[in-house]
C-alpha cells in the first residue's frame, strides 16, 4: 500500500499508474510547476560551516555535490523504487554502469559469480574482464533448480540472473532460487529490462538486487542512456557510498529529467507493446519460413506456465529462427524489412530487428545455445498490422 496526495491504494495497476504519473511531484517543493524541475547544476552551497558540515556527514541525504544526489534525479528514483516495491533506488550513467557496480559491491578477490540464463553480453564481458583481479565465473545456461545448486562453489558469493534471458527469452523459477541462495548465503541480482517494474517485481518473490537499463522501456524514446539499481535502502546506500561515488558513474539531471518523462506514460506504451508483439508473434508462429518463436506469452511457450505465474504481462522483445542452414538467408531478411530498422538497444517507439549473429560467430553462439538463424525484433509502437506485412514480405524473400 503506498500514499500519493492522500489517496490510500493496494498494489494494482492503477496504483503503479499513479506513481509513474505524480509520486514525488511536489508542486510546493517545487513552486507549483507542473512538470518537476532539472536542476541542472553542478554543487549546492550552504548557509553555514554547520549545514555543509552535517551535509558531508550524511551525503546520501543531503544535496552536497550531483555526483552524488540531485533533486532531479531524486524525484525518478522515488518513483522507480516504489515501482519495484524496492526501499532505494540510485540511477546510474548507465545499464552497464548499474550493472558493474552490483557486482563489484558483493565479490572480491577469490569469490566466484554464477551467471544463469543467457546473459546480456557486456555482463559476460565484465566478467572477463575481473578475472585479473581474482573474481571467476561459470555460466548456466539451463536454469533448473537442481542444475543451478550443483553448479554452485563454495566461494559464490552471486547469483546473477536474466528472466527472461537474453535473445532465447528463457524464464526462470526466481522464488526457488531466491530461496536456495538465501539458505547458502549468496547475494542475488537480476537484470529486469525486459519485464519492467510493471510486469514483474524480482523483489517480492525474493530477489536481492534489481537492475535496470533505463535506455529501453523506461525511458522510451531511444533518447536517453541510463541504469538504476534497487534494492533495500541498507544496500543501495552501501552502493552509494562506493561503487556509486568512486566509479563516477552518475546520472545527469536532464537526463533523469528525461526518464521521469519516461515513467509517465509506461503502462499505456507497455498496454501497446505488449498488444502489438502478441499479435506479431502469433503470425511469425504460423508462417512457413518460421521454425520457432521464442516468447513467453504463447502458448507453444516451454515457459508459458512460469511466465502465468511470474508475469503480469510480457514486453515487445522477441525472437525467431527461419527454416534455413544459410546464414545468407538471414541477411536477406532483415535487409529487407522497411518499416523494421535495423539496430541494436529497443523499448522506444520504433521497431527495430537485429539478428543474433554479427556473421562468423557461429560457434560462438552454439555455446551459448543460440542458433545463427535466430533474429531479435522489437516490436515498437506502430500499427500491428503494418508490421505484420513487413515481416511476412521480408521472409518472402528466401527460398
Amino acid at each position: 500500500m503506498i500514499i500519493i496526495w492522500g489517496w490510500i491504494m493496494e498494489r494494482n495497476f492503477s496504483e503503479e499508474k499513479a506513481i509513474c504519473t505524480h509520486l514525488g511531484d511536489d508542486y510546493d517543493k517545487f513552486l507549483g510547476a507542473v512538470v518537476p524541475p532539472i536542476f541542472q547544476n553542478s554543487l549546492f552551497v550552504f548557509k553555514s560551516f554547520e549545514d555543509i558540515s552535517r551535509a558531508f556527514s550524511s551525503e546520501r541525504e543531503h544535496y552536497l555535490y550531483t555526483r552524488g544526489t540531485n533533486p532531479t534525479a531524486e524525484v525518478f528514483e522515488r518513483k522507480l523504487a516504489a515501482l519495484e516495491n524496492g526501499e532505494s533506488c540510485k540511477c546510474f550513467s548507465s545499464g552497464m554502469a548499474a550493472i558493474t557496480a552490483s557486482i563489484d559491491a558483493f565479490t572480491a578477490q577469490g569469490d566466484h559469480i554464477l551467471f544463469v540464463n543467457n546473459i546480456y553480453g557486456p555482463a559476460l564481458q565484465y566478467a572477463n574482464y575481473i578475472k585479473k583481479y581474482g573474481i571467476d565465473h561459470d555460466v548456466l545456461l539451463q536454469g533448473g533448480i537442481d542444475s543451478i545448486e550443483k553448479a554452485i562453489k563454495p566461494n559464490t558469493k552471486v547469483l546473477y540472473l536474466e528472466s527472461p534471458g537474453t535473445m532465447t527469452f528463457k524464464m526462470l523459477d526466481l522464488p526457488e532460487i531466491a530461496k536456495l541462495s538465501r539458505e547458502k548465503g549468496i547475494t542475488t541480482i537480476i537484470d529486469n529490462t525486459w519485464a519492467t517494474p510493471l510486469f514483474q517485481k524480482p523483489l517480492d518473490m525474493g530477489i536481492d538486487v534489481v537492475v535496470h537499463s533505463c535506455t529501453k522501456y523506461i525511458g522510451g524514446h531511444s533518447d536517453v542512456v541510463a541504469g538504476a539499481i534497487i534494492s533495500s535502502k541498507k544496500i543501495v546506500d552501501k552502493i552509494f557510498y562506493s561503487e556509486y561515488q568512486l566509479h563516477g558513474g552518475s546520472l545527469g539531471p536532464f537526463e533523469a529529467w528525461a526518464l521521469t518523462r519516461g515513467l509517465r506514460t509506461l503502462p499505456i506504451r507497455m498496454e501497446k507493446h505488449e498488444k502489438n508483439a502478441l499479435k506479431v508473434a502469433e503470425v511469425l508462429e504460423t508462417n512457413e519460413k518460421v521454425s520457432k518463436v521464442n516468447y513467453p506469452a504463447l502458448k507453444s511457450n516451454s515457459c508459458y506456465e512460469l511466465g502465468k505465474k511470474q508475469l503480469k504481462g510480457y514486453s515487445g522483445l522477441l525472437s525467431f529462427e527461419i527454416k534455413s542452414n544459410n546464414f545468407e538467408d538471414v541477411k536477406k531478411v532483415v535487409n529487407s524489412c522497411k518499416l523494421f530498422k535495423i539496430g541494436v538497444s529497443w523499448g522506444g517507439y520504433e521497431s527495430l530487428i537485429l539478428p543474433a549473429s554479427h556473421g562468423g560467430d557461429e560457434e560462438i553462439l552454439n555455446k551459448k545455445g543460440i542458433s545463427a538463424m535466430l533474429i531479435r525484433i522489437s516490436v515498437g509502437l506502430e500499427d500491428a498490422d503494418l508490421l505484420i506485412n513487413d515481416l511476412d514480405n521480408a521472409l518472402k524473400s528466401i527460398g
